[in-house]
């Protein structure tokens, strides 16, 4: 195992984006099949220690990430780190992903079966926070991991994902159970996503990416686009609504896709609201800011990319006018949302708002700009009418609606008790596998042992028994059928003789398979 494992580590791939692959790949087997035998403590204090090392860069890695793509806030993005860092261990520390279960009742066993090697491909927008939260959850589920960071953040991702594995290499996890693309290109990660040797494709990035990942031919969980649509109707608290909103769209300057895109406002309300946006750090465009604004952010129709993550005073001075210092997001007013470029997706901090004349009315048209792009993704509402509330939820092709708190942190998780994700599913109707918020679970599957429901058939008793410990008693030392007065496993005799008949047998067969290998190479060599 050692040569072989030897040879795969000074593998000379060249330019061979197939060889690169499978090398990566071959490495991350070997450290999978070694960590899927780990127990929970020691997984514990694997998880443990990388938490720590991507808490303690959260920071550096911020500034690092914003220095080499040119998104968003660094005090937004440390917070991320830490919240994808310790935050998850403080959210997931508790569960168990390792231990086998067992149901008496049902007379059901359950055997974790970790995913094995998992292929990460992470975005330019959000790059260390989403690196941090992919080798947790494979850490925290005994799988290893591939990095593919996006080529504008691979210099940030690759650092933050070595700090990773080093701290968990020096906890005793194995070697390679972390690596990464130094150089991703189109064709590299297409050999990864597409080799025998991926188990499962998390990703998340673009729709092309996405689509990718789909068609690679290996299980794949992965996101679509956001379009957040927001609604506003005559009974929210305005002032709390308007606060939350320009916190949510000005936070990381809107990288997160579950950043608001398009407020609706009751008429009622809506003029209220504008008010109280504008206090709350918001710069309302007039009708002329508005026009400019739109026709910078959307040449030809299409988001202007250098817009991306970019702070509302340098997209309004880019668009020809100036805003007031402390003004964090542009909300443009439109009449008409169709054919109306300020419904798409922004990843930076620019609110479409456009009044509807009721809840009935916002929920439709709700409904209507997710069905343009977004749809399954996230909405979000600020009301205090139950009724319109269930009524939101029932009828906006969402998989996550955030009540009364900020889109951004609110249907990620980090604000609400949904799971705390850089990785949304957008579910069948947004044809994705994937209709919850990633989290550990859904790398790791169970192999269930299901016994006869005859209640004259008996259940047996695995407590203390794990799964990577558990050998098979030899002949002598199984109790007689149908003898319940002796645990399974017990030796027959006081002087253990049971035992000792059992260790003879196993080393009597390693013997064979020692002989019989021998004989097989010299016969290969003979021939």
């Amino acid at each position: 195992m050692s040569a072989q494992r030897a040879q795969a580590r000074t593998t000379d791939w060249g330019p061979d984006p197939a060889a690169h692959a499978r090398t990566l790949l071959e490495r991350a087997r070997w450290a999978a099949d070694e960590f899927a035998s780990f127990d929970r403590a020691q997984v514990d204090r694997i998880v443990r220690a990388a938490a720590q090392a991507g808490h303690d860069n959260a920071a550096r890695y911020a500034e690092w990430a914003v220095r080499e793509t040119g998104f968003g806030v660094v005090a937004d993005k440390t917070t991320k780190n830490q919240a994808c860092s310790l935050g998850l261990l403080a959210r997931y520390g508790d569960e168990d992903h390792v231990s086998a279960r067992y149901d008496a009742d049902a007379k059901i066993l359950e055997i974790p079966r970790p995913a094995g090697v998992v292929v990460a491909l992470t975005p330019s927008t959000n790059p260390v926070s989403t690196v941090y939260f992919k080798v947790m959850l494979a850490l925290m589920t005994r799988n290893a991991i591939v990095i593919s960071p996006h080529p504008a953040a691979k210099a940030a991702s690759a650092d933050a994902a070595r700090t990773l594995h080093a701290a968990a290499v020096a906890a005793g996890a194995p070697a390679d159970v972390v690596q990464v693309v130094d150089e991703p290109t189109i064709p590299v990660v297409d050999a990864l996503i597409t080799d025998p040797g991926c188990s499962v494709v998390l990703a998340t990035g673009g729709t092309p990416m996405v689509r990718a990942a789909y068609g690679s031919g290996n299980p794949a969980l992965g996101v679509g686009p956001g379009n957040v649509p927001v609604l506003v109707d005559a009974t929210a608290d305005l002032v709390a609504a308007a606060e939350r909103i320009v916190a949510s769209k000005a936070f990381d300057n809107s990288v997160l896709c579950t950043n608001e895109s398009v407020l609706l406002a009751e008429d009622s309300i809506a003029a209220d609201l504008l008010r109280a946006l504008d206090k709350a750090g918001a710069h309302v465009c007039d009708p002329v800011e508005r026009d400019r604004l739109r026709a910078w952010l959307y040449p030809e129709g299409r988001l202007r990319t250098a817009a991306i993550g970019r702070d509302a005073a340098w997209i309004a001075e880019q668009a020809g006018f100036r805003i007031r210092p402390g003004k964090r997001v542009l909300v443009a007013p439109f009449e008409r949302p169709f054919e109306e470029p300020l419904t798409q997706e922004k990843l930076c901090p620019v609110l479409g708002f456009h009044p509807v004349s009721d809840a009935a009315h916002g929920i439709r048209l709700a409904r209507l700009l997710l069905r343009w792009g977004g749809r399954g993704h996230s909405a979000a509402i600020h009301s205090g009418d139950r009724a319109a509330i269930m009524a939101f939820g029932a009828s906006v092709e969402a998989m996550r609606i955030s009540v009364n708190v900020g889109a951004s942190l609110g249907s990620s998780g980090f604000e609400t008790n949904l799971a705390p994700t850089m990785t949304i599913g957008t579910g069948f109707v947004g044809r994705s596998s994937l209709g919850e918020n990633l989290e550990p679970r859904h790398l790791v599957q169970y192999t269930r042992v299901a016994y006869n429901r005859d209640a004259g058939v008996a259940f047996d008793d695995f407590a203390g028994l794990q799964p990577w410990t558990a050998r098979p008693t030899s002949p002598a030392a199984r109790p007689a059928p149908h003898d319940t007065a002796r645990p399974a496993g017990a030796s027959q005799t006081p002087d253990g003789r049971a035992g000792r008949q059992e260790l003879d047998l196993l080393r009597e067969e390693i013997r064979r398979l020692v002989r019989a290998e021998l004989q097989s190479v010299l016969g290969a060599h003979h021939g």
